[in-house]
């Protein structure tokens, strides 16, 4: 008994290397794919959006002097449109933006002011765009340092409104930045809309005062009197399943599946004296590793999900059909064949759903332990090991 323990242990052992093996090959496939593929579609839609708010400033003697903006009213909202390029899903999104900001000369004396607007990316087109000082449209006669500037001379006390709009088209995130490191505004107001209700806010961004679901998406508000702080306000954009970053999960996960199914098969064999021959294990392990490489090859060609199913019809058929002329139909279609469906298909499964897969496991384990516990409760260990 000793012995065929340890040559099952080392069949999993070898398997789990092999499933190791092709987890790092679909990595390296996946990520190779993507940062190939991820300057191609920035390139032909527009890159990631980093929006920051106008700078304004008047300058004294050798020095620039900044001013922060009296007001500031922002509205912005995203239409996404995700886009496959190869055989990757990227998060492409239309945006509209819309910032109306006032400005007051702090001096007793009248000033010429410097407005600089900084265009969210250099790899983007900004479809009808606008920018306007004190009432007057700024032409934009040279935009080759990704900014546009104008000077307006304002009198003592006077305050100055600062309007700009655009259309343009960006990739996976976009930000909005008060200024360079930490900064201060005051009387802010940023209203934003979404087409999408899966909404999340990058790393190091604030969090929105207000937020209400609408037909669609949502409406967020961020608005503060008088703030100070080097963090930004951002949208991370929901992200469809890329089936390589998938396939590489679920075959790093194989390892637990088989691991359980093994153990199920074992003390299964014991209870009812069922000899199974560690080949026989050979020949298990290697169509559960089937599952694993036909879906990774699959993906690349059909959906996922199709990819997934006809995966789990092979795997499943090969171990059935196998351990029916092994140890009979009953235990081939009854007992291994529902092992399997649970730890094979159901765990890998469980990816698909974003945050679930521990949850999953968890439950799943818990639940074997204590059947199997119900069902070896009254064996005698000592004699199951001492008899060959």
């Amino acid at each position: 008994m000793f012995k065929r323990i340890v040559a099952i242990g080392l069949i999993f052992v070898f398997t789990s290397v092999a499933w190791l093996g092709l987890a790092a090959l679909i990595q390296f496939r996946t990520q190779s794919a993507y940062r190939g593929l991820w300057g191609e579609v920035a390139e032909l839609w527009g890159g990631e959006h980093h929006q920051r708010a106008p700078r304004i400033h008047y300058r004294q003697g050798s020095r620039e002097v900044e001013v922060i903006p009296s007001s500031s009213r922002i509205a912005v909202s995203f239409d996404l449109d995700q886009r496959k390029k190869g055989l990757l899903w990227y998060s492409t999104y239309g945006v509209d933006f819309s910032g109306s900001y006032t400005f007051t000369n702090p001096t007793d004396e009248a000033r010429e002011f410097f407005v600089t607007f900084v265009f969210p990316t250099p790899a983007a087109i900004y479809d009808g765009f606008r920018f306007v000082v004190d009432g007057q449209e700024v032409d934009v006669t040279d935009a080759s340092k990704n900014e546009v500037e104008t000077s307006v001379v304002v009198g003592p006390g006077e305050t100055v409104p600062v309007h700009v709009s655009y259309r343009s088209r960006g990739l996976d995130r976009w930000y909005y930045s008060f200024g360079e490191g930490v900064s201060q505004v005051k009387d802010f107001r940023l209203e934003m809309t979404t087409d999408f209700k899966a909404i999340d806010f990058p790393a190091r961004t604030i969090s929105p005062s207000f937020k209400e679901e609408i037909p669609g998406g949502w409406r967020l508000v961020w608005e503060h009197e008088n703030l100070i702080s080097g963090f930004q306000l951002g949208m991370e954009m929901p992200k469809r399943l890329n089936p390589g970053p998938l396939a590489s999960q679920i075959t790093l996960f194989a390892p637990v599946s088989l691991l359980f199914f093994f153990f199920i098969v074992f003390i299964l064999s014991v209870l009812r004296d069922i000899r199974i021959h560690p080949m026989n294990y050979f020949f298990l392990a290697a169509a559960f590793f089937s599952f694993h490489l036909l879906f990774a090859y699959l993906v690349d060609h059909i959906d996922v999900h199709v990819a997934f199913v006809l995966s789990s019809l092979v795997s499943v058929g090969l171990v059935v059909s196998y351990l029916r002329l092994v140890v009979g139909p009953r235990f081939a279609f009854v007992e291994a064949g529902l092992a399997q469906f649970i730890y094979l298909v159901l765990f890998s499964y469980a990816h698909f759903f974003k945050g679930f897969t521990g949850l999953t496991v968890t439950v799943l384990s818990i639940a074997t332990l204590f059947v199997l516990m119900q069902l070896t409760g009254r064996i005698d260990w000592e004699e199951k090991f001492r008899n060959p």
